[in-house]
């Protein structure tokens, strides 16, 4: 895959192999990015690219000067971090199950660290990872651990 224009124009990329994803097309992104370009200053500009799938519109927004790019893709070959940090919502339903879901999605490095920024509504002392706490009055961080 390439991109299109910007700084990066003529840049090849490999998406990971196997992926699930429909890459958009040269001719449709160009298109895509003609109609931008008469609407939108890039370098002034956030982005989300929700179902990111090869990165390339997050790639074509970077060339072209966007630094604020946020990608992501629930399908994609999945990339193991040596430090994840989480800061949800303290209201979140499904706060109590995120260390479950980094650790089952296989998101952390051996000998890597996850922290997990809670309130004290929220206990992980009996998780299989969990290592330590800090507590800083009503902000806990939980760490946990391969």
């Amino acid at each position: 895959m390439r991109i299109i224009s910007g700084d990066l124009k003529g840049r090849r990329f490999n998406p990971p192999v196997k992926i699930p994803a429909r890459p958009t097309t040269d001719s449709a992104k160009e298109g895509l990015f003609n109609i931008l370009t008469n609407i939108i200053d890039f370098e002034s500009v956030s982005f989300l690219d929700l179902f990111g799938g090869t990165g390339s519109i997050s790639y074509e927004m970077g060339s072209r000067g966007c630094t604020e790019i946020v990608c992501i893709e629930k399908d994609v070959t999945r990339t193991a971090f040596d430090v994840i940090f989480a800061g949800p919502p303290y209201k979140l339903d499904l706060l109590d199950q995120i260390p479950d879901e980094i650790f089952a999605a296989e998101l952390l490095k051996p000998d890597g660290l996850f922290i997990l920024e809670h309130n004290p509504h929220h206990n992980f002392d009996a998780h299989p990872h969990f290592k330590r706490k800090r507590n800083y009055g009503t902000t806990i961080f939980s760490i946990f651990e391969l």
